[in-house]
């Protein structure tokens, strides 16, 4: 699955990793039921609900994608945490390659268990990645029931604010 990166983006949105669905297709977050989009355009990050094959369109918003492990699995819950902890080794070094201003980790199992840090909670984190700082939002899956589509939308408007705030 390709990363959706560009140098200097405001955001960069990490999820664990890809769905096989989202890898057959080629687009992130393209599984029926995952609610990124959603999300994305709910919080204000896009003035539209784009569609996965529209992702590019993010690039121009100052927002890109990634995952913290490339291999695509039918659940996040398959993969190992030795794996976990190496994508986390290289999602640090592509985060100092481009310098995003702030790494929306999608999942804080995965932040958890990548970076070792097991008492992380939502929301931005007091330590940096690659420069970048950290903010952590639940898994959009449909999987992941414990967050309504509400609660998500109030989630990432409070990284959209935040980031926007800096600017």
């Amino acid at each position: 699955m390709p990363d959706l990166i560009a140098p200097g983006l405001r955001v960069l949105f990490c999820g664990i990793n890809p769905s096989v669905y989202s890898a057959v297709v080629g687009y992130h977050f393209a599984r029926p039921g995952n609610r990124f989009w959603p999300a994305l355009h709910a919080s204000g990050f896009t003035r539209r609900l784009l569609a996965p094959h529209e992702q590019r369109e993010l690039l121009a918003l100052g927002c890109g994608i990634t995952n913290v492990v490339d291999r695509a699995t039918v659940s996040a819950d398959m993969l190992a945490d030795e794996e976990l902890a190496e994508g986390g080794r290289r999602l640090e070094r592509k985060v100092r390659r481009y310098r995003p201003q702030v790494l929306a980790v999608l999942g804080m199992g995965a932040w958890r268990t990548a970076f070792g840090h097991r008492r992380a909670s939502l929301g931005p984190q007091p330590q940096s990645l690659g420069g970048a700082r950290v903010w952590v939002l639940p898994n959009p899956s449909g999987l992941n029931a414990h967050y309504l589509p509400g609660d998500l939308a109030r989630l990432f408007r409070e990284l959209r604010l935040a980031v926007e705030s800096v600017e």
